[in-house]
């Protein structure tokens, strides 16, 4: 009988422990299931992404009883790229800040030179039409300069002074002189991702010349005549309204590598016997090193109204032609890409 009680009363506590288990396996399963259920915060979408690049060149070249010849000098330049774009639903736009700015000493002139000096703010906005990649659009682009630009001339001294360079440089360029502004509605289509088409039949504009002396070489027109008829004041600005072409391709063959390109076009229906204003734009970027780069820019313009200085079998003459500028650098880079 003592047998008996005792095997019911092991069996009794054997029972009670593995409910005592069971219980405390149900509470652990129902605090896992109510971390489960833990609402996941969501990630808000972003539809702005961004992207930077600057950078840094500095070149240097000096000369110890060097036979060949040659002269000291020291350049340096910088760049800065910025791009931001937008994409939500329907609405597409695309904003870009390119600033380049360089000079140059040489031991030949004792003055700084200008080597390169650009600002150009563009920006487009789409709205997506029933038609696929095809937008209506409306389109911003702005070009100027930070400072003067010279021509500098040898002056007819025998060992000249600074001050007798500063007076044989002729005026080129200025701040918002020339000044391009164009505001233009009209379609935009993208038939893939690395190329865009805008076409603005509506496009007005303003071209601002801010230096009296540099309006007539700007195409600026009269307002004031001397005795005999020759122009001596011109007016500071000409407004525009025509059509604008833009062209805009890029390719990134990798993240070490791309390649960009503008081409624009504008015809003034003021002035419908002149020819387009044509400008075309290209850009090499190559990542040699994680901190260092080599580019290739070149910028092209050929403006009818504006006149080129040229040297031909008459002489040294200004007319019409088209302007070209390369830049060849390698240099310190920094980039930054980030979505918002």
């Amino acid at each position: 009988m003592k047998k008996i009680i005792c095997i019911l009363a092991l069996f009794a506590a054997v029972v009670a422990q593995a409910q005592n288990t069971q219980e405390a396996a149900a509470e652990a399963a129902a605090t896992l299931s109510e971390a489960d259920e833990v609402p996941v915060k969501e990630e808000k979408p972003k539809y702005w992404t961004t992207n930077i690049m600057t950078s840094l060149n500095f070149g240097q070249t000096y000369l110890f009883q060097w036979v060949a010849g040659g002269y000291n000098t020291v350049t340096l330049s910088g760049n800065a790229d910025l791009s931001f774009n937008y994409e939500k639903d329907k609405v597409i736009g695309m904003n870009r800040l390119q600033m380049e700015y360089g000079f140059m000493w040489s031991a030949d002139k004792p003055i700084i030179q200008k080597t390169k000096d650009r600002i150009y703010l563009e920006s487009k906005w789409g709205y997506q039409t029933g038609v696929k990649n095809l937008s209506y659009s409306a389109n911003l682009d702005f070009r100027t300069q930070f400072s003067k630009s010279y021509d500098y001339k040898v002056p007819g001294k025998e060992d000249p002074t600074t001050e007798d360079w500063k007076n044989a440089r002729v005026l080129k360029s200025g701040l918002f002189a020339p000044g391009y502004l164009n505001i233009g509605i009209g379609a935009l289509w993208t038939p893939a991702k690395w190329i865009s088409i805008n076409f603005a039949p509506l496009s007005g504009g303003v071209v601002l010349v801010d230096i009296p002396q540099l309006r007539e070489t700007y195409g600026m027109e009269p307002t004031k005549y001397d005795e005999s008829g020759k122009a001596i004041e011109w007016r500071e600005s000409r407004m525009e309204f025509g059509a604008q072409l833009k062209v805009d391709m890029a390719w990134v063959i990798n993240d070490a590598f791309s390649y960009t390109t503008q081409f624009t076009a504008f015809y003034n229906y003021l002035k419908p016997k002149v020819e387009p204003r044509l400008t075309w734009d290209n850009k090499i970027y190559w990542k040699l090193h994680k901190f260092f780069t080599l580019s290739l820019s070149t910028n092209l313009i050929y403006d009818p109204l504006v006149l080129v200085r040229d040297t031909d079998k008459d002489g040294t003459v200004d007319k019409k032609g088209i302007q070209f500028k390369e830049y060849l650098e390698i240099g310190f880079a920094w980039s930054f890409a980030k979505k918002l």
